[in-house]
């Protein structure tokens, strides 16, 4: 069984061979390590890691910085400032917290989409058994709008139906679409929309504007890969329990949320065996503050309580500066061997 037919039957359920790992390292670990340590970790690793996977061009020259402290502008215009080495950063000044602003503003352009060699690429990787994703930008609508106008300006301009808000909103709808579109056009077997939506306790926005004002872009926008066969996929963090049902009534065929903030049992309660489900593994808790031990026992404790032969789970984890190596290394482990509980 190729990974793309494994990954296939989890969402589908359709008994799989084994769950499928993600394992992401962040820039940030690569200045913030021995990165020695971090090459052995990752090679001794070889099914969800391996050779190659070290970033050595991120290195720094001792005592020098990545991007710490450094002031730069992203393509919208949102001016930032870096905060810890590899991360992006701390936002220092949205261009349209004026909303009179909003009527003289262009989005960047957009690039020259190439439909006919993505789609061979795409059909390639499909035929060489690789399961093929693209997706929008992380963040892409309503952190795009807190980017250029201010959390609260965003809050309350929905709240007050600004009419210069509610035509960014519009705006920046069709920009996205001509994202979105193209990928639906180039038989992609998944089409993410990345968004965090969720704080640690509750919705970055209540569930009555979310319904108003996001969720009819977020279907709008899924519609043409749905139309198109693809699977659609999207990301949140945070607490999104009150606003999950409204992701999967939305489109969403497999939904990535965060383990603890939303609870391994409510998330078993309300997902397991209806919808596919890729779990966010802790990144705040055990795995940063516990032992080698608890880190296992959680890695366990989800496979039991969330899979089962028939699939539905993906697992991923986001390695970042500040978790010991040794919970690092148990959860590598860990991964590695509960990924194949089932087999």
């Amino acid at each position: 069984m190729t990974s793309r037919e494994n990954t296939l039957r989890v969402i589908r359920f359709e008994h799989p061979d084994f769950i499928p790992v993600a394992f992401h390292v962040n820039d940030s670990v690569y200045s913030h390590y021995d990165p020695h340590a971090v090459e052995e970790l990752l090679e001794s690793h070889p099914v969800i890691a391996g050779k190659g996977r070290m970033r050595w061009d991120l290195v720094p020259e001792e005592g020098r910085a990545v991007d710490e402290d450094r002031v730069y502008y992203d393509e919208f215009g949102v001016q930032w400032k870096g905060a810890i080495d590899g991360i992006r950063g701390v936002i220092q000044k949205h261009p349209l917290a004026d909303f009179s602003k909003i009527r003289d503003y262009r989005f960047p352009d957009l690039p020259a989409f190439d439909v006919e060699g993505t789609r061979r690429r795409a059909a390639e990787a499909r035929a060489a058994g690789h399961f093929t994703v693209a997706g929008l930008p992380h963040g892409h609508t309503f952190l795009r709008l807190t980017d250029l106008c201010g959390y609260e300006n965003v809050l309350m301009g929905l709240s007050d139906e600004d009419g210069d808000l509610l035509s960014l909103v519009r705006r920046l709808e069709a920009y996205n679409a001509a994202f979105a579109d193209f990928y639906a056009q180039c038989g992609y077997d998944m089409i993410s929309f990345p968004e965090d939506l969720g704080m640690q306790i509750g919705p970055m926005i209540s569930p009555d504007l979310f319904r108003r004002f996001i969720k009819p872009s977020y279907r709008r926008l899924m519609k043409p890969a749905r139309e198109a066969g693809a699977i659609i996929h999207m990301h949140s963090d945070g607490d999104v329990r009150t606003l999950a049902g409204d992701l999967i009534d939305g489109g969403v065929d497999i939904l990535n949320i965060q383990d603890l903030v939303n609870g391994i049992d409510w998330i078993r309660e309300n997902f397991f065996g209806k919808y596919a489900l890729e779990l966010d593994i802790d990144r705040q808790k055990v795995t940063v503050f516990g032992t080698p031990a608890d880190v296992e026992a959680l890695i366990r404790e989800e496979v039991t309580k969330l899979s089962s032969p028939a699939g539905g789970l993906m697992m991923i984890f986001g390695w970042y500066a500040g978790t010991p190596l040794e919970n690092i290394r148990a959860l590598m482990d860990a991964l590695e061997k509960y990924m194949f509980y089932w087999a």
